[in-house]
């Protein structure tokens, strides 16, 4: 399985899911959740991403959003290196 999502329309709505290393459950603690988040927000606010749902699973995170520019690897790679400094 790819590594890397593949957005073939820039302007589309898209749902992506992505995990844990081993699936470990992480976010069953509250501060590790909280930065979910947090980042979700900066994103929305400060990336363009305009989300419309998101759900986190104990190992695993999945998301609806948009990019309002068109550059929708570009958010979720901000979000996800974010989440990888954490």
């Amino acid at each position: 399985m790819s590594r890397k999502h593949k957005f073939l329309n820039k302007e589309g709505l898209y749902f992506v899911s992505f995990a844990t290393v081993y699936w470990i459950d992480v976010f069953v603690r509250d501060n590790y959740s909280n930065i979910v988040v947090e980042s979700l927000k900066y994103c929305r606010d400060n990336k363009g991403m305009e989300i419309y749902c998101w759900c986190i699973m104990p190992s695993h995170v999945h998301l609806i959003f948009r990019a309002k520019e068109n550059n929708p690897g570009d958010i979720l790679g901000d979000l996800k290196r974010t989440l990888q400094k954490k």
